[in-house]
């Protein structure tokens, strides 16, 4: 979706015109990589942030134009709506001080950012879900002036006849609602990991990524409550799923926004499935030779998988895969995220260089049912696990999980301080119990709803640059 178009309104030639170059494209890109040929590059990493400007009430503060253009800067972009922004990092190979080098990195466009806001009299915040965000804010007045946006949400809504969306989220607490556009969407913010694995081990990685899902939100949810109602830990998953909802509760196996269907057998198996199970939903005209993908990309990026493979392209004009793990929610602070990523790194790559392929040991269907296990429940989900039995999903972390990342982070020739920092610091987190979504749940219990004065709190302790694990309710 990072692609601008031209136009919002198509006619069943652009459809028609659309779905041949797909076609086309996808049929070349399955042979390129049925041809396996090697490939020995390293892992490589990178990431995407979401954030939230507001004001100084905590409100959410729609001006990312004015912003964006003082800020002037290639990894600051729009994001759906105009109160929020997207960051992103330069790719890393993975390898001794890259985690290191991404922190210091994210940090300094932090601070930029951080400075234009303060110009702007607005603040930042990096969190999952706002916990001040009002369901009036979420309104098409908001929505980031791109034509690719203004598109997304008519043929959301054409697909759906014109119904709006019905949300219903069944957490601690029961909110239902009734939204007449994609807007619901904005209220998460995530942080994405990018994991481009070498090409003859891609199934591996994805099927990898998928397991490693529920431990994954587990400790890293943060995002208990939307409009003043608390949910899941991870409250974020069922928000967007249902938010872009283009009628696929009938059909799952059609849901835009998915944790999938089944594990990879090939490293094709997505490309037909998007054709097969997706209607193009932004047939707009392209430019560009068929060895671009363009079209193939465009129509990948409005298929929200919790792991969407992604096709990219290298400096000599040769396709790659990577992973985008989406998994995650923004926040709590920039070394809580950078942990997060040591160990999705790590543990993939320990998983996927196993002789024996983990997945062969836990189903599709049970790796589906953990993730929203754990989305719903965080740090004290259970899990089946890959002995066959349902263990806390705390117990899998510590004894299993961060023992994978580390392995898997000393085989790709991460420094081992770095590998013993980032990982230290999730050991503390899970031991400890308190990820985000703990936080803010101890703190309203402790100080009421009021949810203006845990937002100040949150945002007081971010910029103290502490890991969650150490801030005090």
């Amino acid at each position: 979706m990072g692609t601008e178009i031209d136009n919002t309104r198509f006619s069943e030639a652009d459809y028609s015109q659309f779905s041949e170059r797909l076609s086309q494209e996808t049929e070349r890109l399955c042979a390129i990589l049925q041809a396996n040929a090697p490939d020995q590059q390293p892992p490589v990493t990178g990431f995407e942030l979401e954030a939230w400007l507001l004001d100084h009430n905590y409100f959410p503060f729609p001006i990312n134009q004015h912003f964006l253009e003082r800020m002037a800067s290639p990894l600051v972009v729009p994001e759906l709506s105009r109160f929020n922004i997207e960051l992103n990092g330069t790719p890393q190979v993975v390898r001794q001080d890259a985690l290191r080098r991404l922190e210091i990195e994210l940090e300094s466009t932090w601070q930029g950012c951080q400075q234009v806001a303060h110009e702007l009299g607005a603040m930042l915040i990096l969190i999952g879900i706002l916990p001040t965000i009002r369901n009036a804010d979420l309104c098409m007045a908001n929505i980031s002036p791109l034509k690719r946006y203004l598109a997304l949400n008519e043929q959301v809504l054409k697909s759906r006849a014109g119904r709006p969306i019905q949300l219903d989220i069944r957490g601690r607490e029961h909110l239902r609602l009734t939204h007449h556009d994609v807007m619901l969407e904005a209220a998460t913010t995530s942080f994405q990991v990018h994991l481009q694995p070498p090409r003859q081990q891609f199934t591996r990685y994805f099927n990898a990524s998928l397991l490693l899902s529920a431990p994954m939100v587990a400790a890293a949810a943060n995002s208990p409550f939307l409009f003043e109602t608390s949910l899941w830990d991870e409250t974020r998953i069922p928000l967007f799923e249902q938010a872009v909802d283009t009628g696929g509760r009938d059909h799952p196996e059609q849901r835009r926004v998915t944790f999938g269907n089944a594990y990879l057998e090939s490293p094709d198996d997505w490309l037909r499935e998007n054709i097969a199970c997706f209607p193009v939903m932004l047939p707009t005209r392209l430019g560009g030779e068929p060895s671009q993908f363009n079209h193939l990309r465009l129509h990948n990026g409005t298929i929200w998988r919790w792991n969407r493979p992604l096709v990219g392209i290298d400096g000599h004009g040769n396709p790659h895969l990577r992973i985008e793990h989406r998994v995650l929610p923004a926040g709590p602070s920039i070394a809580d995220m950078i942990a997060n990523a040591a160990l999705y790194l790590g543990a993939t790559t320990f998983l996927a260089n196993l002789g024996h392929p983990p997945e062969a040991d836990l189903c599709f269907e049970a790796a589906r049912e953990n993730f929203y296990r754990a989305a719903r429940d965080g740090l004290d989900a259970s899990i089946l696990w890959l002995d066959g039995e349902r263990h806390p999903i705390r117990q899998v972390l510590l004894e299993e999980v961060l023992p994978m990342a580390s392995q898997g982070l000393k085989l790709l020739g991460v420094d081992e301080e770095d590998r013993d920092d980032y990982l230290g610091l999730l050991h503390a987190r899970i031991d400890s119990g308190q990820n985000g979504a703990a936080w803010q749940r101890a703190y309203i219990d402790q100080h009421g709803q009021d949810f203006f004065r845990m937002a100040a709190a949150y945002l007081q302790h971010q910029r103290s640059g502490m890991p969650v694990h150490e801030w005090d309710i």
